[in-house]
């Protein structure tokens, strides 16, 4: 069970990476009961080349930084509507959502179980800048850097102005 549950726990941090920039429609479907090639699938769609680049992009850096491993192949970095990462336990798909829709892995792995993708927290911190909030006050979202006199920090948050 304990490289199950390290396998499991890489799938998960790939797509923490991949909502955190924006994916759409992350799953992960449990295949170790179909006696399929991989244990798992972590499917997700973008809407653009970039940004499925870059979400794939995000994933590998994330799993040879913390968990020092690298894709055993990879194919689609050329073409960047579908890009697939094998780490042989597990295979990440990245779609552009029409190419998603084609190939339909979901309908193809019907039987798997999904298993719940991990909640995004992103950390939030406490003071409120007025140069933060967004023209219009609607909505700010992302990463900012601030100084402050214990050293340079980055914050990333979400400021959702009161529309009463």
């Amino acid at each position: 069970m304990g490289t199950e549950k390290n396998t499991l726990d890489m799938v998960k941090a790939a797509a923490s990476v991949a909502m955190s920039r924006r994916a759409e429609d992350g799953i992960i479907l449990d295949l170790r009961k179909l006696d399929g090639f991989t244990d798992f699938f972590a499917i997700f769609s973008g809407t653009s080349d970039i940004q499925i680049e870059g979400i794939s992009q995000a994933i590998i850096e994330e799993l040879e930084t913390n968990w020092a491993q690298r894709p055993w192949h990879q194919e689609g970095e050329r073409k960047a509507d579908w890009i697939l990462l094998d780490y042989v336990d597990f295979v990440v798909h990245v779609f552009l959502s029409d190419r998603r829709s084609y190939y339909n892995l979901e309908r193809l792995w019907a039987e798997a179980n999904q298993i719940e993708l991990p909640e995004l927290t992103m950390p939030i911190h406490q003071e409120t800048w007025e140069e933060d909030v967004d023209p219009d006050g609607v909505l700010v979202f992302g990463e900012q850097e601030k100084s402050t006199p214990e050293g340079n920090f980055v914050l990333a948050r979400c400021v959702v102005k009161n529309l009463e």
